[in-house]
């Protein structure tokens, strides 16, 4: 669409920009603060890294 204005393109590019690092926020604090449940229903603080015992 050559006939738009430039304003048109940068207020599209930053609104787009905006949604971009909003949506990535909201992701990323939305997987950080999540609580984790363990199998016998408690909640865990802490994150446990998974076992790496190699049966070699």
């Amino acid at each position: 669409m050559p006939q738009m204005a430039p304003i048109s393109w940068l207020s599209l590019f930053i609104l787009f920009t905006i949604i971009f690092m909003l949506f990535n926020i909201m992701n990323y604090f939305c997987v950080v603060f999540t609580p984790s449940i363990s199998k016998d229903g408690e909640k865990t603080s802490q994150l446990t890294p998974p076992s790496l015992n190699w049966k070699w």
